[in-house]
C-alpha cells in the first residue's frame, strides 16, 4: 500500500514541521503540501496533487482531520470519493483509518452526524421561511414583472402617489424587486425620481 501525505498550514508564518515528521513517521512515500491556504476552500494545489496521486490501493494520510478540510459535510464527502476510488484514508490524531473496522465505524458515525446536521439545518431553515411567510415576508425567488406592470406602477406612483410597499404587496414583489424594475430602464423613468 503506497501512502501519500498532505499537510497544510492555513498562513505563510506557520511551519509545516510537526506534520510532515509526523506523516513520514507513518510511512508517506510522498507528501504533498499547501502553505497559506485556508481549509475552507478544496481549490488548493498541493490537495489536487496528493488526490491525484493516490490510486486503487492507496491510502491518503494526513496529520489531523481539519487539515483536509473545516465542514464535516465537505470532509465526508472528500473522504466518500477516496473510498469510491478505492483509496483509504488515514488521520493521525483522531485515529481514523477506514482501512480498519474501527476506522471504518468512527467514519460512518462521523458520516450520520453530518447528515443529521443537514437535517437540522433543513429544519431550520422551513421553521424560519414558515414564520417569514407568517409575518408576510416574501420568500424564494423574487418575482419579474411584466413591463405593462413596471408602468402600471409608475403611472401609480407618480399620478396617485402609491407607495412602494402598497405597490410591492399589490404585485407580490419585494419592494427592492420592484424597485429594481423600476430602474432597468425598460420604460421612460417617470418624476419620483426612478
Amino acid at each position: 500500500m503506497l501512502k501519500i501525505g498532505y499537510a497544510r498550514v492555513s498562513t505563510n508564518e506557520q511551519h509545516l514541521d510537526l506534520q510532515l515528521k509526523a506523516l513520514e513517521a507513518n510511512g508517506c512515500h510522498h507528501t504533498f503540501t499547501d502553505k497559506g491556504i485556508s481549509g475552507s476552500t478544496f481549490d488548493r494545489p498541493g490537495l489536487a496533487e496528493a488526490l491525484n496521486a493516490v490510486h486503487a490501493g492507496d491510502m491518503l494520510v494526513v496529520w489531523r482531520l481539519d487539515r483536509l478540510g473545516r465542514s464535516l459535510i465537505d470532509l465526508i464527502g472528500a473522504i466518500n470519493d477516496l473510498g469510491t476510488r478505492e483509496v483509504e484514508f488515514r488521520s493521525l490524531n483522531e485515529a481514523i483509518d477506514t482501512s480498519t473496522s474501527g476506522g471504518r465505524l468512527t467514519f460512518h458515525i462521523m458520516a450520520a452526524m453530518a447528515e443529521f446536521e443537514r437535517a437540522i439545518i433543513s429544519e431550520r431553515t422551513n421553521a424560519g421561511m414558515s414564520a417569514a411567510r407568517s409575518r408576510g415576508s416574501f420568500i424564494g425567488r423574487p418575482k419579474s414583472l411584466t413591463a405593462k406592470q413596471i408602468m402600471e406602477a409608475r403611472y401609480a406612483m407618480r399620478i396617485d402617489k402609491v407607495s412602494l410597499d402598497d405597490l410591492a404587496e399589490r404585485y407580490q414583489v419585494h419592494p427592492r424587486t420592484l424597485l429594481r424594475g423600476m430602474k432597468q430602464g425598460l420604460l421612460p423613468p417617470c418624476d419620483a425620481g426612478l
